[in-house]
């Protein structure tokens, strides 16, 4: 698969040619700025790609900055996934690694600045009432009764509250602006609230703290920033983020500009759907392989160059629209077809014994790892006279179309002989357990030399030799395209996305599989081994079908 390769003539590249080409900047630099309150998913994923992408196909670089202004919801815990999670990608920050919190003295500084210029002030009104006070979409908001406080009044009780004299809630420090704007985020919004928590990096330093929407666009200029991409859903918040930028002595003066955000049918990338998943126990964590996170998908197994290469498929542009999951899917198929190695395993065991097998004789087959590409060597399986088949391999009363196994038919066992059905046992309750079948010795390899042909070829492993795991079976989380159509997406999770299928039977050289490298179970899909278990333990990171690309062709 070829390296990513973003499309090179999406709005955003022509807005930063145009700069380069009048000069209005020397170099490219952009910031991807997670808030570390969660982990990341594949929406995330796009921002990482387009913001990294950009800074090298123009000579520039990006920063990795954490916007930590709100530490009651944020966790050392997700900093670290989250520099992991974008490591992972294949994306490096070298020495560009900043926090908000490293200009909290600095924020803190312009505020008073503000205050003193009459643009700011403390109001003492509670969150429901600012939100009384606010207005509507179509009537204006009034002023806070604290509105025209002093300058020197409001700068003693900013200070008071930086120093922790009030409780947590009673005041914020908002900008004056205009409560009759038509932009909601125009009406004097909040630039400080008291919290009393502990930060992950200041510790309890600090009793008040600034706003995402006032850190963001002046930690930005500190840093020099160029080009500061975030998704449509801020661009109501960019006046704001000028109105800022212009009312303060800033060292640089960077520009907002919104792309659309990543939306993928049959999940949910809201961040606050996602973690009542986890906090309700719908999954089983943040790297369940059935969430949308990286986490989740990087324990599936799914390749950091296929995530790529879907998000490099997708146009940036300025028009909301939803992406087939199967579009997705198709990069993962792809990329996991050209390199990952094939493997023998058996899902629902049933016992085949070979009646005319020379007994206790072990046959070591030499097998290629992959088909198609001969440079990634052979592998030497053991075959037996007692062999683990899949029991859908088999039928006792077979249709016509069906060509592997019933009661006097031959089929092909991969990479070894033709087998014919000779009989079957079944317990007490009729269930089939043992197939009785007979090889013919002259047809090693599986081809037969006096020309006769077998439509059926099916996969199995050595009873002998073979080795047992768990294996989780997923599908999709949600059973509707659109989770969120009918209300709450929790109600539309499908209760049979996760399967545990004990006792699956392995050929050996499975023991030795790593997480992050997925095999293809022959015929049945590809696996990575599961890295949350010590226990051998794979999931099944896709199928084999890929019904997009077809339906793509034929479009």
């Amino acid at each position: 698969m070829p390296e990513l390769e973003l499309p090179k003539d999406d709005f955003v590249r022509d807005i930063i040619r145009d700069d380069l080409s009048k000069g209005s900047h020397q170099a490219v630099i952009t910031r991807f700025p997670p808030e570390p309150n969660g982990y990341l998913h594949i929406g995330h994923a796009k921002s990482i790609c387009l913001n990294f992408g950009v800074a090298k196909e123009f000579g520039g670089h990006c920063h990795l900055r954490f916007d930590d202004t709100n530490p009651a919801k944020e966790e050392q815990e997700f900093i670290d996934s989250i520099k992991e999670d974008v490591s992972w990608l294949g994306f490096d920050w070298g020495e560009n690694l900043f926090h908000a919190s490293d200009y909290f003295e600095q924020l803190y500084s312009w505020a008073e600045s503000l205050i003193n210029k009459g643009l700011a002030y403390v109001c003492d009104l509670s969150a429901e009432e600012m939100r009384e006070y606010r207005g509507t979409l179509t009537e204006p908001g009034r002023d806070s009764p604290y509105r025209n406080r002093s300058v020197e009044e409001n700068l003693s009780l900013f200070r008071e509250m930086r120093a922790g004299g009030f409780p947590e809630g009673s005041k914020t420090l908002r900008a004056k602006i205009d409560m009759a704007s038509g932009n909601m985020n125009l009406r004097d919004p909040a630039l400080y609230r008291i919290k009393h928590a502990a930060h992950p990096r200041t510790g309890s330093t600090w009793k008040i703290y600034p706003t995402y929407d006032y850190a963001h666009g002046q930690s930005d200029a500190i840093e020099g920033i160029t080009h500061s991409l975030c998704t449509l859903e801020f661009a109501d918040h960019r006046p704001l983020y000028d109105w800022l930028i212009e009312h303060l002595t800033v060292p640089a003066r960077p520009r907002q500009y919104e792309f659309a955000r990543l939306n993928l049918t049959h999940t949910v990338l809201s961040k606050r759907v996602l973690m009542r998943l986890v906090s309700e126990g719908h999954v089983t964590g943040w790297d369940d392989p059935r969430m949308p996170t990286i986490r989740g998908m990087r324990r599936r197994g799914v390749p950091p160059e296929a995530l790529k290469d879907f998000i490099g498929r997708l146009a940036i542009s300025k028009s909301d629209s939803t992406i087939e999951m199967q579009m997705l899917d198709h990069s993962i198929r792809e990329h996991l077809n050209e390199h990952a190695e094939r493997r023998m395993a058996v899902l629902k065991p049933l016992k085949l014994t070979i009646r005319n097998w020379p007994k206790g004789q072990t046959e070591m087959l030499e097998v290629p790892n992959h088909p198609g590409r001969p440079e990634l060597g052979t592998r030497k399986i053991p075959f037996s006279g007692s062999l683990w088949i899949e029991a859908d391999d088999f039928m006792e009363d077979p249709p016509r179309k069906f060509f592997r196994l019933g009661p006097g038919r031959e089929v092909r066992l991969r990479f070894a002989y033709l087998v014919t059905c000779e009989d079957f046992i079944k317990n007490e309750t009729g269930e089939v357990t043992e197939i009785i079948c007979t090889y013919d010795p002259a047809t090693a390899g599986g081809n037969a030399p006096d020309g006769r042909k077998v439509k059926g070829i099916i996969h199995w492993v050595s009873a002998v030799h073979a080795i047992e795991a768990e294996v989780l079976l997923t599908s999709q989380l949600f059973k509707s395209e659109n989770p969120s159509a009918g209300g709450d997406p929790i109600e539309d999770i499908d209760a049979n996305s996760l399967e545990v299928v004990k006792e699956v039977k392995l050929e050996p050289e499975l023991a030795s599989a790593l997480a992050g490298y997925p095999v293809q179970f022959e015929r049945l899909g590809y696996f990575n081994r599961d890295p949350a278990q010590s226990q051998l333990a794979f999931i099944r990171t896709i199928g084999l079908r890929d019904s997009w690309a077809k339906t793509q062709t034929k479009g």
